[in-house]
């Protein structure tokens, strides 16, 4: 452990680089993550499930996909544990790793007409491991981005590693949508396993980029002074119960809208309003391109304005637009949805998504921040997101329409906006 504090006391990496790095790092693991869900909406309960009913084997399809937003609560405990106690930037590489074997793995998977069940379990079990590794990367991420920033550039700074999401959504879209492209027979044969298989190069750039940068200066400073405490985890559970419960509850909206548009609207779009593949996945694209703007602008106005105030005009804007953009939804208009999903992911969702960061890590000490930001982000992915694409199946199952819909998500906001009124105002001095 000691050898590991030591060869992090290099010299301080330039912000640029630290900037790369964590931006590179978690596009390439947010790719990753995202391929599932596109591949969830488009394959999997075709060739993992085929045995069940349309609607039976989506909700199979979908849970499998949840599976490994549950699993992101034990990433957030056990990478959390280690990035308070032995750093955050080896913490940042060992996910890597972990997110980037099992999707490999996942292209290369027998289906169930293969080796029947088999299939499907052994797709739960790598799924998993992307949930753990996604579930502890995030916090590791915006830390360095962070913990490396001035005073002045911290919203800005931790803003940057949230544009890996867009850009991980965005390559695993474009992606997809050329492999979609084939026909039929050829991608659910083959065509489908590329943007799995693909992975490999992006994860050893990865590697490269991230092994360049230093450890974060606040975790040195905790470190060599002594602050690190045996059991973070359980550090946050006994003293920052608060903290943590605002952190989740202010997660869940914008975490609920990103995987409502993202698998459910794809999914319903595509197979229930028969409009074509690569006509959603080009209006996720658009919308996820405009948040690689959107987001270190929100990051940026944040600093100016108000971490809690830039993040408050998010879930208002959400709690105004969800029933409109679920009803556009039900009409079947192809250019009512784009908009939808554009107004809402594109323009709403980096509101919250940029000052996220710098806002939830000002909420916890250095010394259990890892732990604090992880578990409640992922708690909430878990609670939120796992369940979303689900619930919303369940919701247009029961009521025949889409206004349910989005009036759980308008509740979810409501939610969020109470619960970041509630947080702690970061102050100068926070980090």
């Amino acid at each position: 452990m000691s050898s590991y504090v030591d060869s992090s006391a290099s010299p301080p990496t330039s912000k640029s680089w630290v900037a790369a790095a964590t931006i590179v790092g978690t596009t390439i693991e947010w790719y990753d993550f995202f391929i599932f869900g596109t591949a969830s909406a488009l394959v999997f309960s075709k060739l993992f499930f085929p045995s069940y009913d349309p609607v039976t084997g989506t909700l199979a399809s979908f849970a499998t996909f949840a599976v490994g937003l549950f699993a992101r609560p034990l990433g957030g405990f056990v990478f959390g544990h280690f990035g308070d106690r032995v750093g955050r930037k080896s913490m940042l590489l060992l996910s890597l790793f972990l997110m980037g074997v099992p999707t490999v793995l996942i292209g290369l998977l027998p289906t169930y007409n293969e080796i029947g069940v088999w299939a499907a379990v052994l797709l739960v079990l790598l799924r998993i491991c992307q949930g753990v590794a996604v579930g502890g990367e995030w916090g590791g991420a915006v830390l360095m981005a962070v913990e490396h920033a001035s005073v002045e550039k911290r919203s800005l700074f931790g803003s940057l590693p949230q544009v890996g999401t867009p850009a991980g959504l965005i390559i695993s879209t474009i992606v997809f949508s050329v492999a979609s492209s084939l026909p039929e027979d050829v991608f659910l044969n083959w065509g489908w396993r590329v943007p799995f298989l693909a992975s490999i190069v992006l994860i050893a750039l990865g590697v490269f980029v991230r092994s360049k940068v230093a450890e974060s200066p606040a975790f040195l400073a905790a470190k060599t002074s002594g602050e690190t405490v045996a059991l973070p985890s359980v550090r946050v559970f006994t003293a920052y119960p608060r903290p943590l419960l605002l952190a989740i509850g202010a997660k869940l909206a914008e975490v609920t809208l990103f995987y409502l548009v993202t698998v459910f609207v794809l999914q319903y779009a595509t197979s229930k309003l028969g409009i074509p593949k690569s006509y959603i996945l080009n209006s996720i694209l658009l919308a996820a391109t405009l948040c690689l703007f959107m987001i270190p602008f929100s990051g940026y106005i944040a600093g100016k304005f108000g971490l809690r105030r830039i993040y408050g005009i998010g879930t208002i804007l959400l709690a105004i637009a969800a029933v409109p953009a679920f009803l556009a939804l039900s009409t079947g208009d192809a250019l009512a949805i784009r908009l939808a999903i554009v107004i809402c992911l594109g323009g709403i969702y980096p509101l919250m998504f940029g000052a996220q960061p710098a806002l939830y890590s000002a909420q916890f000490p250095t010394n259990i921040r890892y732990s604090g930001i992880s578990l409640g982000v992922q708690f909430a992915a878990a609670i939120g997101g796992g369940l979303a694409p689900i619930i919303a199946t369940t919701l247009l199952a029961a009521t025949g329409g889409t206004l349910a819909i989005g009036l759980y998500l308008s509740g979810l906001a409501v939610l969020a906006g109470l619960c970041v009124l509630a947080m702690k105002k970061p102050q100068a001095t926070t980090l």
